[in-house]
């Protein structure tokens, strides 16, 4: 698989919420940064630390929140996904919608580094 492939995999599994699809190409080593603004900032290592502190965060402050890959571009070590976030959030009942970019770089098949890049303005709007 190239990497293209295995980022394409990852947005798959996340479109039928397979999480372990998600997450297969993630190691122990993995720096997943979300963009400060964001209601998950912060950088997070492996696994484990993404689904604690970003998916399940994610999952429980946000009814439906979702990413649609709009664009997946090939890079070669860096992969970039250009595409939308939805959701509502539960505390307010405000929906959003936001542009967003995650660029993945990888070695072998693995991702080292995980950063998004969104509009935080209208996350924050729906949070108010």
């Amino acid at each position: 698989m190239t990497n293209y492939d295995v980022i394409k995999a990852h947005y798959d599994g996340s479109d039928k919420g397979d999480m372990a699809a998600m997450l297969a190409p993630l190691t122990p080593d993995t720096q997943w940064t979300e963009m400060a603004g964001f209601p998950c900032a912060g950088t997070y290592v492996g696994p484990e630390a993404v689904v604690e502190n970003v998916f399940a965060v994610l999952g429980s402050q946000w009814e439906g929140f979702g990413f649609t890959l709009e664009r997946l571009i090939d890079g070669g070590d860096t992969i970039v996904g250009v595409g939308t976030y939805r959701g509502t959030f539960r505390a307010t009942g405000k929906t959003m919608q936001a542009r967003v970019t995650h660029v993945w770089d990888l070695v072998d098949g693995n991702v080292t580094r995980f950063e998004q890049f969104t509009d935080t303005f209208l996350v924050a709007k729906a949070m108010e």
